[in-house]
Parts: C-alpha cells; structure tokens; sequence
C-alpha cells in the first residue's frame, strides 16, 4: 500500500469522479484507476461501485475513507514537525487567544516576533475561557493566552507573562469621569454593561463588585470587547476590563479611571500542554514570548 494510492482514492472519494480526480491531481485518468484497482486488490474489497461516469464509495470505502483521513493527516503532520526541527524558523504556529487580548496584546507580541522570525505563519483561533483550556488540553491547541491564568492543573503548564489593573470604563459624561481613581462601591448605583454569563471578565466583575460590597444591577450584556465599550459610549451603563483592554480607548466618548479600592489585578500568560512535546517553532514563540514581556516590564 502507497500513499500515492491513499491520495488518489481520498480525492476520488471527496469528488466522486475519476476523470476530475485526475485533473485535479494533474495525472493520467488511467493512472488513477490502476492505482485504485491495485489497492481494492490488496485490500480484498471494492471500495467503489460505478454509477455512469460517476463513482460511490461502498460501505467498505466509507470507512476505510475514514481511515485514511485520519492516516494522511498523522503523516502530513508528522512531515511537518520535521521539517520544523530541520529550521524551526519556518513552522506555522497555532494560538488561542480570548477576546480581552485580542486589541493590544496579541498584536504587539506577534508584530515583535515576526520581525526576528519573518517566515514563521500563525494560525490565530479566537475562544472564551473555558473553551481554550479544553482546546489545549484536547489537542486542539498547543498554544493560548489567557487572562486570568487557570488554577493549578497537571494537564496545562502555564507561563505567567505580566499582570495588570482592572480599570472602570465610563461614559465620558459620568459624574465620576474626572476623578484621578475611584472607589468600585462608588459605582453601586450604576447600571453595568458585561459580557455574559460564562465569560471570565463576567465572573471577575461580579467578583470584584462583591468585594466593594454590592452585586451589580446588570442591564446589557456584550459577546464582544467592542461592543462593551460602545455601550460604555452611549451612556448605557459602566463596565470593569483590563487595561491592557482600553489603550485604543477614545476618550470622547469614554474614560478609563483606576480603581483605588479594592485593588483589581489580574495575571496574563500563556498555557501550554505538560502531556505532549510543543513543536519547534512554539517552543521559540514560547521562549520569545516571555523574554519579550520581561523586558517589557524592565521598562516600566
């Protein structure tokens, strides 16, 4: 059996036409039907039945189809991580990110890196909280940032890459929008603009306001970083992000104003796989990464 043969029958499977299997492939239609006829031999079974100028997989064909998929990916994949350990300068690196990093954080750090590693490709995969702890541990990720950092677990290794403040966002005209800090149980009597149950930045406003004293009275909610602060803009409510969230804020519409008591912080980093090897490339991302924002907060 050659992989020659398990990628001819693949695109002949998926288009379900021999003579435009081969065109796509860019060979003899005949070639292709050998190669076909040669694998049912070896196997014992036919894996297509002819219907006109069209071919069916049979039920045998369905799931050694399945089979192959997931053989040909094993094989690519395989090819690939050494092809990565041959010039680890050149892999494409797979990230999970949450939407509180996705304006400021994630593009400053990939920017940085391109520049010393410009043929490195990225795969960017945005998700909530929960879902990039369960992609890295599944597989489906090697790589995500997140903020806050998870609780200790022997799956995930983490990396912590700096902290932050948690800041109150409000409407430009807010009573309280010109003082140098607040008191979050100065914000009792708002109405709050947060994301929606099960996002992390819900659970860490409702956290906070409970530490002031009070639970908040939630009007709006918001899926999306954006649409938070537009809320925030249009006078619906106030919200509670990081920092790191509100750099490209315009103070026209909103203010940032640092909150003195209780003070919110939170960590941000990366997590990883403690189960499994990273590949070359996200080792190196691994290692940028965290000198990166070492560095940084040298400077601060």
């Amino acid at each position: 059996m050659e992989l020659r043969q398990l990628r001819y029958f693949v695109e002949v499977a998926e288009r379900e036409h021999i003579s435009e299997a081969a065109e796509h492939l860019h060979v003899a239609q005949s070639a292709i039907s050998r190669q076909i006829a040669n694998l049912e031999e070896e196997l014992g079974a036919a894996l297509f039945e002819r219907i006109g100028r069209n071919v069916k997989l049979t039920p045998v064909g369905k799931i050694f189809l399945e089979h192959t998929i997931t053989a040909l990916s094993a094989i690519d994949f395989a090819a690939k991580q050494v092809e990565e350990y041959l010039d680890p300068a050149k892999g494409t690196i797979k990230i999970g990110f949450p939407t509180s990093l996705a304006s400021y954080v994630l593009p400053t750090v990939i920017s940085a890196f391109k520049k010393q590693y410009p043929d490195v490709s990225f795969h960017l995969r945005q998700g909530s909280y929960k879902y990039l702890i369960e992609a890295v541990k599944n597989r489906e990720l090697n790589l995500a940032f997140l903020g806050p950092l998870p609780p200790k677990d022997e799956a995930i290794a983490t990396t912590i890459l700096f902290s932050e403040n948690i800041h109150a966002l409000l409407p430009a005209n807010h009573p309280l929008a010109k003082r140098e800090s607040i008191n979050l149980l100065d914000l009792r009597n708002d109405h709050f603009v947060l994301f929606p149950e099960g996002y992390i930045l819900h659970q860490v406003a409702i956290d906070a306001c409970r530490s002031a004293g009070f639970f908040p009275t939630i009007t709006s909610e918001g899926e999306d970083m954006d649409a938070l602060k537009g809320l925030v803009a249009a006078g619906i409510g106030v919200t509670l992000l990081p920092e790191s969230s509100l750099y490209d804020t315009s103070e026209r519409f909103t203010v940032k104003v640092p909150v003195a008591m209780p003070v919110l912080r939170r960590t941000v980093g990366i997590i990883s796989p403690t189960n499994r090897e990273l590949a070359p490339s996200e080792l190196v991302f691994l290692d940028f990464v965290a000198s990166f924002f070492s560095r940084l907060s040298q400077f601060q």
